[in-house]
């Protein structure tokens, strides 16, 4: 999994499909729960995600409370047919903020101060 530090504000994940997908959250997770803690937003790339589990979307749910709980935000973006139908059924487009690629989650986090 990529991780990369765009700017000291915003650090972009690209997520793969499972069990690569597990293993890149839990590699995130690792990192925010260091000492310095989450200093930055994250948008995370779905591009290369053909399919989510129920496992996925714990992961992502507890990515989003840590995220939410150090006072950050969470974009995420570029969702295919197959994982925005989960998506939707699940209920999760009404509690995770989604773009549609990275550059507008760029833009909407830059714009949103």
């Amino acid at each position: 999994m990529p991780i990369t530090d765009w700017s000291d504000d915003i650090l972009i994940v690209e997520l793969n499909d499972d069990p690569a997908f597990s293993e890149d959250i839990e590699m995130l997770l690792g990192r925010i729960e260091q000492p310095e803690g989450l200093t930055q937003d994250i948008i995370v790339n779905m591009k290369s995600v053909n399919f989510v589990n129920s496992t996925n979307i714990a992961q992502l749910l507890k990515l989003r409370k840590m995220v939410l709980s150090s006072s950050r935000r969470l974009r995420v973006c570029a969702a295919c047919d197959q994982v925005w139908s989960v998506i939707l059924i699940t209920g999760l487009d009404k509690i995770f903020d989604f773009t549609d690629d990275v550059s507008t989650s760029l833009a909407s986090l830059q714009l949103e101060v």
